[in-house]
């Protein structure tokens, strides 16, 4: 199964393992399952790291080249996650949120997400 993480779960994975739920150790354990970042995520650390938020300070680089180290594909965004955008009801303000959740619309893959409201978006977005 083909599997895009969450910005938040990708921070986790790469730097606070402890932070996992079981459910989600399990699926990124699972050798079956391809997992994938979006390029969304990359750019949303970059910009809420320059903002000096704490829990963004990874440096993009070394996030982006230890994920494709470690077997994640990379999902480059493209205009039709852009416009897949607009049909996403108003659940949530967040711009990188919305675009990934555009992006497991369009490429028919799940989205794992450890936020509530993320999670009430209709389509394959899975809370964990």
């Amino acid at each position: 199964m083909k599997l895009l993480l969450d910005t938040h779960l990708l921070l986790w994975a790469a730097g606070q393992p402890d932070q996992l739920s079981d459910t989600a150790r399990m699926l990124l354990d699972d050798q079956s399952n391809e997992l994938l970042f979006s390029a969304a995520s990359l750019w949303e650390v970059t910009i809420k790291r320059g903002l000096g938020r704490d829990d963004f300070r990874v440096e993009p680089r070394l996030l982006r080249r230890g994920l494709l180290d470690n077997g994640y594909t990379e999902l480059a965004i493209t205009s039709e996650h852009a416009v897949t955008v607009d049909i996403l009801p108003p659940i949530h303000k967040d711009p990188f949120d919305r675009l990934l959740v555009a992006q497991a619309l369009a490429e028919g893959i799940t989205l794992l997400t450890t936020d509530p409201l993320v999670a009430q978006y209709p389509g394959p977005v899975r809370k964990i």
